[in-house]
């Protein structure tokens, strides 16, 4: 009988997701449309433990608010330490109709990047907050992508 000493656990606190969404201001927010999954890129404020992003009506807005379960992510990789990172909330999606709430948001410098009108306002309220970090390998040289971000160790 072979035994493999499982991997070690490489999660994320809550206050660690935390940190880490406050410092991005770019996700990507997954919604169910027609009976499937989409995932759009949003810019985002994180406004008391909320996600908030803003959109113009249409698919993402309609996904958005119909009650279903919505999930949004970030990560990213530090070359400086070699790892690379992932959070994920899971919850539900509501529009913000309150002025007061929008100003909150627009006060946190939520202003849209893509042209166009984006009059609507949609928090995110996660149920469940999980992250993991972990160490990446370290890349062949000569085999890797030049686009890979884990050759900047090398260069």
């Amino acid at each position: 009988m072979e035994t493999t000493t499982p991997p070690p656990d490489y999660s994320l606190t809550m206050d660690q997701c935390w940190a880490l969404l406050d410092a991005e201001v770019v996700g990507r927010v997954a919604l169910i449309v027609d009976s499937h999954p989409e995932i759009f890129p949003v810019n985002f404020v994180l406004e008391r433990r909320a996600i908030i992003f803003r959109t113009s009506g249409g698919t993402k807005l309609w996904g958005a608010i119909t009650g279903k379960p919505v999930a949004f992510e970030i990560d990213g990789y530090d070359a400086h330490e070699e790892t690379a990172w992932s959070v994920m909330a899971r919850g539900e999606a509501e529009l913000i109709e309150n002025q007061a709430d929008r100003d909150a948001a627009d006060a946190l410098l939520l202003e849209p990047w893509q042209p166009g009108a984006k009059p609507y306002y949609v928090r995110v309220a996660p149920k469940a907050l999980t992250g993991r970090r972990f160490k990446v390998n370290r890349p062949d040289v000569w085999t890797t992508r030049l686009s890979d971000q884990r050759r900047a160790t090398f260069e």
